[in-house]
């Protein structure tokens, strides 16, 4: 059953959402010089993006142990540079195993 509340909360969302994508069209004219600011916007998506899985990484797991061993084997093997696929299975694998070996202690 849909409350009615949660029509007021998607609305509110989809001002916010629709407001932040349209502000820096209608307050920056001109293309963007300042070195700073490019160099914020150009890695805010990833600090953004960052935040939001990183908790998730840790506690979606049977434990906090396996999401940690995830967490390290997915930084180690991104950066030898491994794809994004294999990144994902190796710490998916490793993960699984710490937690099978973490439940049969």
């Amino acid at each position: 059953m849909i409350r009615p509340e949660f029509f007021l909360y998607l609305l509110v969302m989809a001002g916010v959402t629709y407001l932040i994508r349209t502000i820096p069209l209608v307050l920056f004219k001109k293309k963007i010089k300042n070195v700073f600011v490019l160099s914020f916007l150009h890695y805010m998506p990833y600090a953004v993006l960052s935040v939001m899985t990183f908790p998730t990484m840790i506690y979606a797991t049977g434990s906090i142990i396996s999401g940690i061993v995830g967490l390290i084997v997915a930084l180690v093997s991104a950066y030898f540079n491994r794809s994004l696929v294999t990144v994902a299975l190796l710490t998916c694998i490793s993960a699984y195993i710490t937690q099978v070996v973490i439940n049969l202690i």
